[in-house]
This record gives structure tokens, C-alpha cells and sequence, in this order.
């Protein structure tokens, strides 16, 4: 069978610096940061006090209290950002074939606040302590499962895992289920709720977040040469992919067209990057094959640019060795100055970044750039958003395990 071809036709985003797609946008073109301090629980003796967060959430606002009693954070993002996208869309539900729908949003971890709450009623109660609900509202598939339930869609409907690549990774096999005729449309991203105190805790205790705790807006500075690591964040980023086909028959609006992924392993440590980046390398070289493009085609990366002080350089490197001197044309950047890192759903969140950035021609700034790194010299788009053509733009995301993914996108021309 010949493929089809892949475009977005949603967009749905609840994250750090803005609840909604609109405000998202709007959100990175500012260049604020969404980091501030934690108040949702007492962060005294960590050594870490703020992160990206969802501000003033209040679950009862989106869900029956009882609903809301048994759905884990992670799950309730998702189904706020994948109502927005499905409204976005304008994809009547009575009129498609529900069969034909697939789901594909992941989660790096799951229901971390339940995992931690539960485990605390054990400690506390003992097994007649713990929720019958425990085990469901935790799993990663859950959250697919979710959206299937709410809507009635009875087509594919699973998730990868693959920690930080997690988002992208589910958007590459929606894009492959539409592709290869296994559904007509598809819901798909990620989405994570790790800002409790275990999942700051455990960061901490890696070494791997940043602890400028006098000054968390300034926190996050990728490919600054006072990067101290990572800002956890939250959120979930969402998709409404459809043929281009059927889009064009409804006459949908269409943010871009997905075009090729590469995807691949660094099969070299669980946690830091490859020094060499063979795996990030590969993967970018299997993206730009699977799109049928040249390096030179490429306008933007969204980089995966998480503020560390190797992850920075290790990608930067990986990027000047398979794009050569195309590497230092590109506007390139990192939206997690902004978002901060929100793990299982930046892959999502941020492809939906380089998507907006094809639609409306502009690429959102790197902010925190106010000494770079030497060893970091490529334009990340320093501060200030730019106007620029793009045709093409890649989203890179890299996972702990050596997971690797990459996605390219098209600005939609016409058919």
C-alpha cells in the first residue's frame, strides 16, 4: 500500500507559560520564563525549591470532583490539552468513523503523585490503606486509555515510553498509523506531572537540576556558560493529526505536515549523553532520509537543550557534525529556557513549538543567553524571537536510557 501523507490539524497545549495553544505561543514569543517558586508543598531542606509549574490549577474547573478523585495529574493534563486539540480541529465527532481514531500520548513516568501518595498509605495504613484505584490511575497507558473512554475512539490505541523522547517518539507512530492506513486520524503527544516532592527529590539527588534558587526565571540557560542543569517542569502538548486526504476534503486549517522521524539509541550510558553523540547523530541523519530531504533544507531545530552543562554541548556538536556549515545558518533554539523540562511531554510540547514556528514564520527566542558557551556556538536565536522563511524545522528530543528521536515537520503549501 502507498503511503499517505500526515498533517496537523489541532493543537492543544497546557503548559508553564501559557493553558491554552494560543497563550503557549504567545507565552514563548514573550520570552518569560514559567519557572517559580514551589508552593504546593513545602520545599524546606530540598535543595531545589522551584520548578515550571501548571499556575493556579484547579482540577474541579475541568472534571466532576469525583472524576477528579480518580485521575492522576498526568492524565488530567492530557484530557485538557486533547479536548482543546479536538475542539481546534474541528473535526465533527458524529460524522467520522470512530474506528478510524487512533491515541498515542505517552508519559515518561506516569502518576508519580499517585505512586508517592499511595506508597504513603501503605506506610501509614497497610494494604487496607491503599486505593482501588491506585494501580489505574498510575500506569503510563492509562492516559490513552482516557481519552479513548471520554470520546468513544476505538482505533489504535497504545503509548511508547521512552522517558524524555516519550512525546515525540508517540507522535512518530501516529504519524505511522496514518501513514500506513491503520487509522485516519490520531490524538497524540505526551504529558508528565512530575513536580511533587519525590520527583524533585530524585532529581536532586542526581545532581542533574539547577539550584538557582534566588533567581528561578534565570534558572534555565541553555547554552549559557552558567548553566547549572535542568528546570523541572509540567504540562502536556497535544496533536490532532489527520490524511491529507480528508483534511483537505473538510477543508480543515493545517498547521504543517509531518514528514519523517529518525529514531535511535545511544546504547552508551543510562543517564549522560554520549560525548561523541553517535546516537543523536544517526538519529538526526535517519530523520533528514525519512523526510527525503537535504541538510540544506532545513530552516529550525527545536533542540533538546535542557541547560545541562554536556547535554548542551554533546547535542550542539551532533548537530555541527551532520549539518557542516548549514549548522551556523539555522535558527535554532531551545523553548525549555522558557517551559523548563517537562520530560515525558517536551518532545510534544516543543514539536508543537516548531510546528507554530512554520505556521507563523517566527522562531520563539533561546532566553538566559547572556554569556554563551564557546563550546556552544551556533545562532540559538539569543533572547528576542526572529522572522524568518521556514519550510522545514526538526524537533530534537533525547531520553535517559539513550533514547533518541527526531521529527521533521513542513510548512503545509497545498496539496
Amino acid at each position: 500500500m502507498s503511503s499517505r501523507r500526515v498533517v496537523i490539524t489541532g493543537i492543544g497545549a497546557l503548559t508553564p507559560v501559557g493553558k491554552s495553544a494560543p497563550d503557549f505561543w504567545n507565552g514563548l514569543l514573550s520570552g518569560e520564563s514559567g519557572a517559580k517558586n514551589v508552593e504546593r508543598f513545602d520545599t524546606n531542606g530540598f535543595a531545589t525549591t522551584f520548578a515550571t509549574q501548571i499556575d493556579n490549577y484547579d482540577p474541579l474547573k475541568h472534571f466532576e470532583r469525583k472524576e477528579a478523585r480518580k485521575l492522576d495529574l498526568v492524565t488530567q493534563y492530557a484530557l485538557i490539552a486533547s479536548e482543546e486539540a479536538i475542539i481546534d480541529s474541528k473535526l465533527i465527532l458524529s460524522e467520522i468513523d470512530k474506528d478510524r481514531v487512533g491515541v498515542h500520548v505517552g508519559t515518561g513516568i506516569g502518576g508519580m503523585k499517585t505512586f508517592y501518595d499511595q506508597s504513603i498509605a501503605f506506610y501509614e495504613r497497610g494494604p487496607r490503606g491503599v486505593s482501588p484505584f491506585y494501580i489505574p490511575m498510575s500506569i503510563p497507558d492509562i492516559i490513552s486509555g482516557q481519552i479513548s473512554i471520554k470520546y468513544g475512539f476505538r482505533g489504535p490505541n497504545f503509548c511508547a515510553v521512552s522517558a524524555c523522547a516519550t512525546g515525540s517518539h508517540n507522535i512518530g507512530i501516529a504519524y505511522d498509523m496514518i501513514r500506513y492506513g491503520q487509522s485516519d486520524y490520531s490524538i497524540t503527544g505526551g504529558t508528565e506531572a512530575p513536580v511533587t516532592k519525590i520527583g524533585i527529590s530524585g532529581f536532586n539527588a542526581m545532581k542533574a537540576m539547577s539550584t538557582r534558587n534566588d533567581d528561578p526565571k534565570a534558572a534555565s540557560r541553555p547554552f549559557d556558560i552558567d548553566r547549572d542543569g535542568f528546570v523541572l517542569g509540567e504540562g502536556s502538548g497535544i496533536m490532532v493529526l489527520e490524511s491529507l486526504d480528508l483534511a483537505l476534503e473538510r477543508g480543515a486549517r493545517i498547521y504543517g505536515e509531518i514528514v519523517g522521524y529518525g529514531y535511535s539509541a545511544d546504547a552508551y550510558h543510562i543517564t549522560a549523553p554520549d560525548p561523541e553523540g553517535n546516537g543523536v547523530i544517526l538519529a538526526m541523519k535517519n530523520a533528514l532520509k525519512s523526510a527525503g530531504i537535504t541538510t540544506e533544507d532545513v530552516d529550525h531545530i527545536n533542540m533538546h537543550g535542557t541547560s545541562t552543562l554536556l547535554g548542551d554541548i554533546a547535542e550542539t556538536n551532533s548537530i555541527k557534525k551532520v549539518f557542516g556549515d548549514h549548522a551556523y545558518k539555522m535558527n535554532l533554539n531551545s523553548t525549555k529556557s522558557m517551559t523548563g523540562h517537562t520530560l515525558g511531554a517536551a518532545g510534544a510540547i516543543e514539536s508543537l513549538a516548531a510546528v507554530l514556528a512554520l505556521y507563523h514564520g517566527i522562531v520563539p527566542p533561546t532566553i538566559n543567553i547572556d554569556n554563551q558557551d564557546p563550546q556552544c556556538d551556533l545562532n540559538y536565536t539569543a533572547n528576542a524571537p526572529v522572522a524568518r522563511e521556514l519550510n522545514y524545522a526538526m524537533n530534537n528530543a533525547f531520553g535517559f536510557g539513550g533514547h533518541n528521536s527526531t521529527l521533521v515537520f513542513k510548512r503545509f503549501q497545498g496539496s
